[in-house]
């Protein structure tokens, strides 16, 4: 037992030693533990979380959830803002984009967006808890949960090891996105006197499920080229595509699809 300690111990040091010198003293990047306690606890609170609401009525958060929505509208636009002009400045290929582990001001400015995409992640945590706050708990499904704590992991190792290259695609596109969810959450929570103004939800689940079929088409290219990029990396997103695909799909279907069907049948 003690020699299996050893090695696991002697395997995690010399993994850990192949990551991106650049970053090793950011912030939750020297080592994956932090991240994988946030996760833990992030998961404890989903599990007990409305347990201990049940004796308590819905906190009333808007004071909150306005600010904090608008905030990330805000840090969602500087990094769509940085993963685009950093690339079109480095002159990033979108069809194969090695990683520039220099620490030429370029290659440090877009790892730094890499990691600002990864911790805005764990500022995203909140969304769960608001819910859990306000009782909302049918907005807790496993498509959430799922998402939001596997983006943390994805993107520790994304940062840690990759920060940069191909990777600047998944995360351009999706900060892209946040800006529309979040404007969307943010107009949501000042009352719903905006409702017959926030008619198009239904578009920005459409809006996600392209996001996805775009990194898809992105990732699963890369694999049929001889790209100077870990392929490893490349087959995640493309197997992290595909799940995010069929539960996003799901999703729709059943908000959508099935309850305009069900709405028909009781018209008629």
């Amino acid at each position: 037992m003690e020699g299996l300690i050893t090695n696991f111990t002697a395997i995690y040091q010399e993994q850990l030693a192949k990551g991106d010198p650049r970053v090793e003293n950011w912030l939750l990047m020297k080592s994956p533990v932090p991240s994988l306690v946030i996760c833990i606890l992030y998961l404890v609170a989903v599990t007990a979380g409305p347990k201990v609401m049940n004796g308590f009525r819905p906190l009333k958060i808007k004071w909150i959830l306005i600010p904090y929505n608008f905030a990330l509208v805000g840090l969602s636009g500087y990094m769509f803002y940085e993963f685009l002009v950093t690339s079109i400045l480095s002159n990033y290929s979108y069809y194969c984009q090695p990683v520039d582990y220099s620490t030429s001001p370029l290659a440090v400015r877009m790892a730094s967006v890499c990691w600002w995409f990864f911790f805005s992640k764990v500022i995203e945590l909140m969304d769960t808890v608001f819910f859990i706050c306000r009782k909302k708990n049918e907005q807790v499904t496993f498509l959430h949960v799922y998402h939001h704590c596997s983006m943390i992991v994805n993107w520790w190792l994304g940062v840690k090891y990759i920060a940069g290259g191909q990777s600047f695609f998944p995360g351009m596109l999706n900060s892209f996105v946040h800006v529309i969810m979040y404007t969307y959450y943010a107009l949501a929570a000042i009352g719903p006197h905006l409702q017959p103004y926030l008619w198009w939800k239904r578009y920005l689940t459409r809006l996600q499920l392209l996001q996805f079929m775009a990194f898809l088409v992105h990732s699963g290219y890369n694999l049929t080229i001889d790209c100077d990029f870990p392929r490893g990396y490349t087959i995640a997103v493309f197997a992290y595509a595909v799940s995010l695909i069929i539960l996003f799909g799901n999703f729709y279907y059943q908000t959508y699809t099935l309850k305009t069907r069900e709405k028909k049948k009781k018209e008629f």
